[in-house]
């Protein structure tokens, strides 16, 4: 962008991973999201089935624009005038187009919000990578982009994870309640990928330590005093090692252990993502049932009205220079002007194969 830029920030742009929403798109979809990293046929095939199981339609982009509506009224009711924006990765609406279009309407200084609360390359600076990639495709009148930071332990979210939490075990007959195993999961990554999550004054394995944080804090919140912490949703070659246990050879753990229920959270999702309705509500819930336990998994908090309170929230912490609202102890970073990464050196990418 050329000349003077603005100071006050005029839209807000939610920026998201993108997913097919009919049978068509799933392969083009498949293709976007393992461009450039080998990912064979065979592998596409098998996760495009996972999508056809759903009618070839991802939940993502229809949660999103909940989200945005929610937030939308939110922001009106505080008395903040910004138009909402939707972009994605992969799939439309293309960030590229969204920031063109916004770019067309006048918008100068727009703030970011990734639909992900966490470090790391995947959960973080990629969606850097995409702000730069956009701004630009738009070429110099591109509006500066500035992304809100993680929140991965915001209150709001920490409080509609612990309410999800405790009624997802009323779910379960009153008389496993009380011994049925917490479970929380996050999507696995490669460990050399963790290790680089953060920059290296934050000692590395950013991602791995905020999930285990914003793990405690909700198991605290919902009155929890043991729980567990496994992974999901990995790919690529066997050799690689990637963050584990995984939650199905985890349910072979709860069950040897006499667990008679499991109640499972998705702690690294803020939507019913396909690794959630797939991995979680189908595998994993079969899984358990071949083992004989009970099975009941955590509501995701983006249909939760604290999460567009959230959001609202975090506008204002930019707007008006606030501290953060918080409640873990890892390190927050992530708030960047124009995609530029907020760390040298901070979370380097890594090749990772597979598709989500």
């Amino acid at each position: 962008m050329s000349g003077q830029r603005d100071t006050e920030f005029d839209a807000l742009l939610v920026l998201s991973f993108g997913g097919p929403e009919k049978p068509e798109d799933v392969r083009p979809f498949l293709g976007n999201v393992t461009r450039g990293r080998g990912v064979p046929p065979e592998r596409l095939d098998a996760v495009a089935e996972h999508y056809m199981h759903f009618g070839g339609v991802s939940p993502i982009n229809a949660l999103n624009r909940d989200i945005i509506e929610r937030v939308e009224a939110e922001l009106r009711g505080a008395g903040i005038d910004l138009p909402v924006y939707f972009g994605n990765r992969n799939w439309h609406p293309m960030v590229e187009d969204t920031v063109a279009r916004m770019r067309d309407d006048g918008v100068r200084n727009a703030l970011v919000f990734p639909t992900s609360a966490w470090g790391g390359y995947s959960g973080c600076r990629q969606y850097d990578e995409d702000i730069s990639r956009a701004r630009a495709a738009a070429g110099e009148d591109a509006p500066t982009l500035s992304k809100l930071r993680q929140y991965y332990d915001h209150p709001l979210m920490i409080a509609a994870f612990a309410d999800a939490i405790r009624a997802a075990r009323e779910q379960l007959p009153e008389e496993v309640r009380d011994r049925a195993r917490l479970v929380f999961t996050a999507h696995s990554v490669p460990l050399a990928a963790d290790a680089k999550a953060g920059p290296p004054a934050a000692g590395g394995n950013l991602y791995s330590r905020q999930v285990a944080d914003a793990s405690r804090l909700c198991a605290e919140a919902a009155g929890v005093d043991d729980f567990d912490l496994v992974w999901q949703s990995r790919s690529g070659p066997p050799q690689v090692p990637w963050l584990e246990p995984d939650i199905c050879d985890h349910l072979d753990t709860v069950a040897a252990a006499g667990a008679p229920a499991v109640i499972v959270c998705p702690v690294g999702f803020v939507s019913d993502h396909l690794e959630v309705v797939w991995d979680l509500d189908t595998e994993a819930r079969d899984k358990a049932a071949e083992l004989g336990i009970g099975f009941v998994r955590v509501a995701t908090p983006g249909t939760d009205p604290r999460f567009a309170q959230m959001i609202r929230s975090l506008v204002e912490e930019r707007r008006d220079g606030a501290g953060p609202a918080r409640l873990g102890r890892e390190p927050l970073l992530g708030a960047t002007v124009d995609g530029l990464p907020c760390a040298v050196d901070c979370c380097a990418p890594a090749r990772r194969p597979g598709a989500r």
